[in-house]
Formats: C-alpha cells, structure tokens, sequence
C-alpha cells in the first residue's frame, strides 16, 4: 500500500525514508496537527516538550484509529517542535521514533520553530495515513 523509498545517492537518514509513495485509488486521510491537550483541553507537559511529545503521539493515535488507520499505515508527518536547540529537536524525536510511528519508515520532516497555536505548546505533529 505504502511504498517507502531510501535514494542510494542521498545520505541515508536515521530512521525516516526519503519518499513514500502511494497509488490512486488508496483512500488518505490528512490528518490536523496533533497538540498536547487532554480531553479536557488542558495542556499536558507544560515546559516539558518530551512528555508533550508523548501526549501528542497519544492523541495522534486517537485520530488515526478514529478513521480507521494506525501508526503503520502513516505516511508523512511533520514534527513541530518549539526550540531551536538541535539537543531538544532530537529529544522529541526519540519519542516519535519509541512510539512506533517511525516503523516503516515512514517520510518526516522535524522542525524548530517559534511559537505553537496554544499557550505554553511545545509540540505539535501533523500527518498523512493510509486508511486500509
């Protein structure tokens, strides 16, 4: 369904594919980027982006079992992270590769930017999946 692609030519990424491919036909679902809020809306982690890593990948697996996906059927993410200290970047990738999500691999882009929609937000993560 989902075919992933490393470039021979390219430097070999870590733990994300260069390119995945779907064909048409296949239904998609793009996904709104996954916060750290609780059912509630509070903020889960505040000042902590990994364990708001954690409460996004959480709800993140909400959204895509809600359409009838899973962390193996992701495609694309991109990983928000408000920081632009690569120490801090990695750190909530280790969460997002721990998670699952990364198996496949699946193609990603991890960003350190400066502000997030909700006060005190650190991490957001927004994703396209296969719906099998």
């Amino acid at each position: 369904m989902i075919r992933r692609t490393t470039v021979p030519s390219l430097f070999s990424p870590p733990v994300y594919a260069h390119a995945s491919v779907v064909e048409a036909g296949t239904k998609l679902a793009f996904l709104a980027g996954s916060v750290p809020l609780d059912a509630d809306g509070r903020l889960v982690g505040e000042g902590d982006p990994v364990r708001q890593a954690e409460q996004v990948l959480a709800n993140l697996g909400e959204q895509l079992r809600a359409v009838g996906s899973d962390f193996e059927h992701v495609a694309y993410t991109d990983v928000y992270v408000v920081s632009d200290r690569p120490k801090v970047l990695s750190a909530v990738w280790d969460v997002v590769e721990a998670s699952g999500l990364s198996i496949g691999p699946h193609s990603s882009t991890l960003l350190g930017v400066a502000c997030l929609g909700y006060t005190g937000q650190l991490v957001e993560i927004t994703a396209t999946a296969v719906v099998p």
